[in-house]
């Protein structure tokens, strides 16, 4: 920050010189047009200096800005330097996701197996339950990306190669029991899409490893798209049961119709009858009635 306060410190003392000599040359008469543009030229020189004084402080502010932002990072690599401190944060991560994008009653965190292993996060669906520990494979894969020899790259990425494998049988030795109602895969999900990248491009060694031990691989992004399909998978079966109870509903109320129909049929066959016995009993007591008239006249 120094180096920008020098060139200002010179222009200073170069106007002050300046300003002395002219202070002398005023004291001539017969200078005075020339002094007068030199003036001029002076408060131009120091609404100059002014102007650069102050982008000089808002350069230096800003370098200050910059400054600290570099010490924020190099404290974040060094939190996460610890193992334990990367998986909280992986953990956290993958909580919040589950959290803000599945239903609290089809997930577990901390799903402790009958085996004693505990496992990140479980998915529970009809197919059986699904696995899902947080891995940052983190330390070899700076040194890979910070590697400026070809050397140094091939050996870092061996050693991320090994770490990355590791995670991947670790989890399918662990979290992949079916004895204990898991399907027969379980998911690696990695929080850092760098890495994550880095690992599904590396299509001849990590990613046949991880097929070979039925992993799968998800980053924050496609994690987030697993578990929406997964849902609406979900979903989809949910309506279908709801269509077989719809379904059976109806077949019912269709043996109720057919019932009733066939009840309503006899009641229609006894009001006919009815109606036509009461037609006959109406004709006879007309005639009855008739004959009665008929007697009533030979009085």
């Amino acid at each position: 920050m120094l180096t920008w306060l020098i060139p200002s410190i010179v222009l200073v003392l170069c106007s002050v010189a300046l300003w002395l000599w002219l202070d002398k040359r005023l004291k001539r008469p017969d200078d005075s047009a020339a002094l007068s543009m030199l003036n001029q030229n002076i408060q131009g020189m120091h609404s100059r200096l002014d102007n650069a004084a102050r982008v000089i402080s808002a350069v230096n502010k800003e370098l200050g800005q910059v400054q600290e932002i570099g010490r924020s990072m190099r404290d974040l690599q060094q939190f996460l330097q610890s193992p334990k401190l990367r998986g909280n944060i992986g953990e956290q991560v993958l909580k919040d996701l589950l959290s803000q994008n599945f239903p609290q009653a089809y997930f577990e965190m901390q799903y402790k197996f009958k085996t004693g292993e505990v496992v990140d996060a479980l998915l529970k669906t009809d197919n059986g339950f699904i696995g899902i520990d947080a891995k940052f494979p983190l330390v070899n894969f700076d040194q890979l990306v910070k590697a400026e020899t070809e050397t140094d790259q091939l050996n870092y990425r061996k050693l991320f190669q090994r770490d990355v494998k590791k995670h991947i049988a670790d989890i399918a030795k662990k979290y992949i029991m079916p004895e204990e109602g898991t399907v027969n895969f379980a998911l690696m999900y990695i929080p850092s899409e760098a890495i994550y990248y880095e690992i599904i491009r590396d299509d001849q060694e990590l990613m046949p490893y991880a097929q070979d031990h039925k992993i799968l691989l998800v980053s924050p992004n496609s994690f987030y798209y697993f578990l929406k399909v997964l849902l609406i998978g979900m979903q989809g079966k949910k309506i279908e049961e709801q269509a077989k109870g719809i379904l059976v509903a109806l077949q019912g109320i269709q043996k109720d119709s057919d019932k009733f129909g066939r009840e309503l049929d006899v009641l229609t066959t006894h009001l006919t009858n009815a109606k036509a016995a009461l037609d006959r009993v109406s004709n006879q007591y007309q005639q009855l009635d008739n004959k009665i008239d008929q007697i009533k006249l030979l009085e």
